[in-house]
């Protein structure tokens, strides 16, 4: 049998401990997978003393998450400490620059400096992998870089975050507001204390700048991505997506446009509840892939979690221990295109949408129930080339004829920079009490 694997983890929290666990409670496993014994020689975290519910009898305990870079009897780093920069980066940049090897689940940290440390460990003829940065327990990582290799990719779409897909399925089914399931998912273990980085879309974000550089070869570009959040979605959106057949869910999009420039946005959307991705709901994950020759593929499941990202975690192992090796983003890091290649065009985040892209869209504005108001808005959007679908005034307000009052309009297909312009000019009318609220209306199959 070949030399052992000797492993340090850097994090034992909710997925370093369960990586851990699964490592020294099926070892037997593990050998009999890879063909070589994986052992885990040294691990580091906040709390040496705190019980996890197994015994690490025989593991070295490191203050210092950074010693585990220069430990002489360690083969690998599992960074799973998190974060962009701090002891995430130095963790990783030391252990590569001392001949470890490095797996991770920081998409954050790959978001940000992935194409260098990519080239940084092709160049010592290191390994970094990261199967579990995007999608948790689902293998779109592998499925890029190795089953769907033989493909040309046009499109990548996913629900990418468990913590907005829950709140928004939740919203949905139960018809509560956004702030009543926020708090509920925060007591679940579902959104943290601070959930800004998932409910803003950085989060989806960071998945997305991964996947685009896997799909189309660039390097990650993550102000290229356009986001928004969920924060202004309401129950009444809900309903009303849901009287036009819809439902919404915070969607990640990148594709490549008939010129050839990419573009890669976060946006919450209205999808046909028939739709496949429609059907995906509490914190499950789904990704669809668009491409020659295959077609299309969605693959659904576990997003986050213990079990999910440890998954992710040990096939990396598992890949290692058995000298498998490929680049990080599936070509080598040297031939990834730039953001202001000509190519790809993603060197700035606007435009998010294709040229030519034409959606249908939704908008929610709060108006005085005034005479001539629907004249003025309708008016607008005559100046702007846009054909209304429907219109709609779901009720009326409680406080007199002078009162605020939903406006619902959806549109014909038209260019998102058109409704941009609109709304905005909408905005400065004295009637209209709120910016207009925005959703796109699915494009796409």
């Amino acid at each position: 049998m070949s030399k052992v694997l000797n492993v340090a983890i850097a994090g034992l929290g909710t997925v370093g401990a369960e990586v851990a666990r699964q490592l020294i409670e099926n070892a037997d496993h593990f050998t009999h997978q890879s063909g070589r014994a994986v052992r885990i020689v040294a691990v580091s975290a906040r709390d040496a003393e705190k019980a996890r519910g197994f015994s690490m009898a025989g593991v070295d305990f490191c203050a210092d998450a950074l010693a585990l870079a220069s430990r002489e009897d360690v083969d690998v780093v599992l960074e799973l400490i998190g974060g962009e920069a701090g002891v995430a980066y130095d963790l990783v940049l030391g252990a590569l620059k001392n001949g470890r090897h490095v797996i991770t689940a920081n998409k954050a940290l790959l978001a940000h400096h992935g194409h260098a440390l990519a080239q940084m460990a092709e160049e010592a003829g290191l390994t970094l992998a990261a199967e579990a940065s995007v999608a948790g327990g689902i293998p779109v990582i592998k499925m890029l870089k190795e089953s769907l290799a033989g493909n040309q990719i046009t499109r990548i779409t996913g629900i990418l975050n468990g913590t907005c897909n829950y709140i928004l399925s939740v919203m949905q089914h139960e018809h509560r507001e956004f702030a009543d399931v926020l708090a509920e998912a925060q007591k679940l273990g579902y959104a943290e204390a601070d959930p800004s980085f998932d409910i803003d879309g950085i989060d989806a974000a960071h998945k997305l700048a991964i996947l685009a550089a896997m799909g189309f070869g660039t390097a990650p570009a993550l102000d290229a991505v356009a986001v928004r959040g969920i924060r202004d979605i309401t129950r009444m959106d809900m309903e009303n997506a849901r009287d036009l057949g819809c439902t919404i869910r915070l969607l990640g999009e990148v594709e490549r446009g008939d010129s050839g420039a990419i573009s890669a946005e976060i946006r919450p959307i209205l999808l046909p509840l028939e739709s496949g991705l429609a059907k995906i709901d509490g914190a499950l994950n789904a990704v669809s892939f668009a491409g020659a020759p295959i077609g299309a593929v969605t693959v659904v499941g576990p997003g986050a979690g213990a079990g999910a990202t440890a998954s992710a975690v040990l096939a990396d192992v598992v890949d290692l221990a058995m000298g498998r090796h490929s680049p990080l983003f599936g070509v080598p890091a040297k031939s990834l295109k730039q953001g202001n290649s000509k190519t790809t065009n993603l060197s700035a985040p606007t435009p998010a949408h294709p040229p030519g892209r034409m959606e249908k869209h939704f908008i929610r504005l709060k108006v005085y129930d005034r005479p001539g108001v629907l004249a003025d808005i309708t008016a607008i959007l005559r100046g702007h080339d846009i054909s209304v679908e429907s219109i709609n005034q779901p009720s009326r307000a409680e406080d007199g004829v002078n009162g605020a009052v939903p406006v619902i309009l959806t549109t014909h297909e038209v260019k998102p920079k058109a409704v941009a312009a609109a709304t905005a000019e909408m905005a400065e009318l004295e009637a209209v009490l709120a910016e207009p609220v925005i959703f796109p209306i699915y494009h796409g199959a």
